[in-house]
């Protein structure tokens, strides 16, 4: 083997460590320092709004840092304890109305046994377990299986709420201190963004430098582009939808919407994943009027999306339904329910990269030794 695939070789090698050594890095020091990381976030994202009043309002750094930061805490409980009360108070309501379904489909249940039709099918049934008792003890076992599995899992469903509502009570004083430390880091970096800028700036080599800019100038037109795209588009979707629930007369109207509004998440179901079950249970339930109801609104949410999205989207970079499909799935069962949101953040960030021909340079670097 020559020099040259030596160099090669090398080069390779010395790109992997790298590699490894900044995915050990961030599985293992985010979670140490993850407070400071949405410090900086929160910081970043009020910064435009802090050099307002430091420039117009003629503030004190250090006072608009303070104001931006205690409007926007106080517009967040605000927010988030309005929502909390209402859900809160309609998941009670609506635990209150399982009752009633439960006993209507019991009813349904019933009509459907002492139909003729049922009835002959049990005659049946019965005439051949009498005639072939050999077939008795495995279909007993099956239902019995059966039983079991859906007691099972109702129990495991029962554990798995208060195990988790437990866990949330103990971690309350825990996740008190981290809002505190976050909102700390906030206000210090907030407070010096300009002077950690500079610093963070002369640590980095200027080719590199150069390349960082690139994939942080596409990642605010991607990344934060996609994000604020994706909430206004589920925001609009759930206002729609509570107004329209609202009109129809639904019950839980918000927590609903709420809910249809995260739905719209999903590529290509979106709504529809919600709606249209949802619609059909209606029709056959007999309750014609709120199918129609829900028809309708179904159709206004597809209109008001077809006039809005392209609009919305058009200044952001959007994603692929189909790699943004694959990379929901892979987040799902990477990291559970959170990877719905890690997956499609992950793709723009190596779109991003692949954008700032970063995977070109490395393979110049590993072929030719040179940037």
């Amino acid at each position: 083997m020559n020099r040259l695939i030596w160099m090669r070789v090398w080069r390779g090698a010395f790109v992997l460590l790298m590699l490894v050594i900044f995915a050990l890095a961030v599985v293992y020091v985010t979670p140490l320092v993850y407070p400071f990381l949405i410090g900086w976030i929160i910081a970043y994202a009020l910064n435009p709004i802090v050099n307002y009043l430091q420039s117009k309002a003629k503030f004190p750094r250090w006072l608009a840092v303070t104001v931006t930061l205690f409007v926007f805490v106080m517009a967040v409980i605000t927010v988030v304890t309005a929502l909390i009360t209402k859900i809160v108070s309609e998941i009670i309501h609506l635990s209150q109305s399982i009752n009633g379904t439960i006993e209507w489909w019991r009813n349904e249940f019933d009509k459907l046994i002492n139909t003729p039709e049922m009835q002959n099918l049990i005659d049946k049934i019965s005439t051949f377990y009498n005639e072939n008792p050999k077939y008795q003890e495995p279909i007993d076992a099956k239902i019995a299986d059966t039983a079991n599995l859906l007691a099972q899992a109702s129990s495991d469903i029962v554990t798995y709420f208060f195990n988790g509502l437990t866990a949330l009570l103990i971690s309350l004083p825990n996740m008190l201190t981290i809002m505190v430390i976050v909102l700390l880091a906030s206000f210090f970096i907030g407070k010096d963004w300009n002077k950690h800028a500079k610093l963070m700036s002369g640590w980095v080599p200027q080719g590199l430098r150069r390349s960082i800019s690139t994939i942080w100038s596409d990642l605010q037109k991607a990344l934060f582009g996609y994000a604020r795209s994706q909430f206004i588009m589920i925001s609009i979707t759930a206002v729609v939808v509570i107004i329209g629930l609202l009109l129809i007369g639904v019950d839980y109207a918000i927590t609903i919407g709420l809910l249809i509004g995260l739905v719209d998440l999903l590529p290509y179901l979106g709504v529809g994943a919600v709606m249209v079950p949802w619609i059909a249970y209606s029709f056959i339930y007999g309750d014609t009027q709120l199918g129609i109801g829900l028809s309708i609104l179904y159709g206004v949410i597809l209109v008001a999306r077809q006039m809005i999205e392209p609009k919305v989207l058009a200044s952001s970079v959007g994603l692929d339904p189909l790699p943004t499909l694959i990379a929901m799935f892979v987040g799902l069962k990477l990291f559970g329910v959170l990877g719905l949101i890690i997956g499609p953040v992950s793709l723009i960030i190596l779109i991003a990269i692949n954008r700032a021909n970063v995977f070109r340079d490395i393979y110049y670097f590993i072929m030719r030794g040179i940037k």
